[in-house]
């Protein structure tokens, strides 16, 4: 599970993310908030940990068909 967590992590992180304080990659505070909302109907919403760790699999499922399309 951790593979998956730092490739999405990686995947969502800002631009030029080492140009700013605190030089960590993490996606823009706005962004998580506007994705909460649109899941939750709550800029406040909290995932539930099956919830999340759904979401990271599939994403890392998606990312790596992406990759074997475009590879074929």
């Amino acid at each position: 599970m951790i593979p998956y967590l730092l490739r999405a992590a990686w995947a969502f992180r800002a631009r030029h993310w080492y140009r700013r304080a605190p030089f960590l990659p993490l996606p823009p505070r706005s962004y998580l908030r506007w994705r909460l909302e649109t899941a939750y109907g709550d800029p406040d919403g909290q995932p539930s940990i099956d919830e999340f760790e759904r979401y990271i699999v599939w994403s890392a499922r998606m990312r790596r068909e992406m990759t074997d399309r475009r590879h074929a």
